[in-house]
């Protein structure tokens, strides 16, 4: 792939992501840009939407102890630190 379409395939992903990411903070879904990412790429993948969404409600309900309101990747890096 020539690099002009590399890049422009790169660019019309981070907008998707910008948007999803607008969506996301509208609905208070507390997950941030590369939370987001993994979820779009596992979507893709043929990971079933609903039950991801109810794996990341679970990982919340677990970590709900001093987390707040942190997205997962901010509670996984405070957990190995």
């Amino acid at each position: 792939m020539p690099p002009s379409q590399a890049d422009d395939k790169r660019q019309a992903a981070r907008e998707v992501i910008d948007i999803l990411h607008e969506i996301s903070t509208l609905l208070n879904t507390n997950l941030d840009r590369t939370e987001l990412s993994l979820c779009v790429s596992l979507i893709e993948n043929g990971v079933n939407p609903e039950a991801l969404a109810a794996v990341i409600k679970d990982l919340r309900k677990e970590t709900a102890g001093g987390a707040g309101a942190m997205g997962l990747g901010e509670q996984q890096q405070q957990q190995h630190e």
